[in-house]
């Protein structure tokens, strides 16, 4: 089953200066409510422990992950002006993974194979 299914999770964590904390917050609410346009995206969202920031989005495909960062460059931008992405992971089966290594080649992105599982 897990190689069938073609969902793509990416895994950005962040880190913000404490005075930095309300502008990226605020990125982050303009982030949501492009992701919330976006046919492909199955979720997102964003989670806080203290000054770490972990952004949780799901796609149903790499097509959908792709469409998500061209939809919201300029908005991850500006969050990195501010902060510093400190692990980017992305989850997929092979195939998908496939189509994700070259567009994502300048960034500094690990690779996670989904080899079992399943999905409601």
């Amino acid at each position: 089953m897990s190689s069938q299914d073609t969902a793509v999770t990416i895994h950005p964590y962040f880190t913000v200066a404490e005075n930095n904390l309300d502008a990226f917050k605020a990125i982050t609410l303009q982030l949501i409510e492009r992701a919330k346009t976006e046919e492909g995206c199955l979720y997102y969202g964003f989670s806080y422990s203290g000054n770490t920031v972990f952004c949780r989005e799901g796609y149903r495909n790499a097509e959908g992950l792709l469409a998500h960062l061209q939809n919201v460059g300029d908005l991850i931008e500006q969050a990195l002006k501010i902060s510093e992405m400190t692990r980017l992971e992305v989850h997929g089966n092979a195939a998908e993974l496939e189509k994700l290594k070259e567009p994502l080649a300048e960034m500094p992105v690990q690779f996670y194979t989904l080899e079992s599982g399943f999905r409601n």
